[in-house]
């Protein structure tokens, strides 16, 4: 039931589930996705190439491979197109699926990255406070939400939208 923002390396979290800011065909991508499918090994791809993708806004979960937690959660967040495309809609939804999908597995621990903050352009001061009110609709339902940054001015961006 505790909400945090870090800095650290995603890959690295001793969590039951991470979540991977995954693309629409869950085949690795670069940012996140790349970094979680490096660390975590070739079982993340062979295990999600057999999911058949995933649309914007939802989440498919496959085992972690090498990584310290037990699952990953792919979750697409939106492409952003300025605001006006449902992105909002559509980043809060990734956020709630990944939840949704960490608590049908069991997850009590979950880490979080930017979705959408980094290659897919969301601006990181509009994303932080729809992904942290989707994970505060949820929040009770878990031991710990991490949200996990690569930097001091990501994390206190996410940390002051709570």
């Amino acid at each position: 039931m505790a909400i945090e923002f870090v800095v650290g390396d995603l890959t690295e979290q001793a969590v039951d589930a991470i979540v991977n800011a995954a693309n629409e065909s869950l085949l690795g991508g670069g940012g996140v996705d790349g970094a979680i499918h490096r660390a975590g090994g070739p079982e993340i791809l062979a295990e999600s190439s057999r999911l058949g993708g995933c649309p914007t806004g939802d989440a498919k979960a496959t085992q972690a491979g090498r990584l310290p937690a037990r699952w990953v959660i792919h979750a697409v967040g939106p492409v952003w197109h300025g605001g006006g495309a449902g992105e909002a809609e559509l980043l809060a939804s990734a956020h709630r699926r990944a939840l949704e999908v960490a608590r049908e597995l069991g997850a009590a621990t979950v880490a979080f990255p930017a979705i959408s903050c980094g290659i897919y352009g969301y601006p990181p001061e509009l994303a932080a406070p729809v992904a942290v009110s989707a994970a505060r609709e949820l929040e009770d339902d878990f031991e710990l939400i991490r949200f996990v940054f690569l930097g001091d001015e990501l994390r206190d961006t996410f940390a002051l939208s709570s």
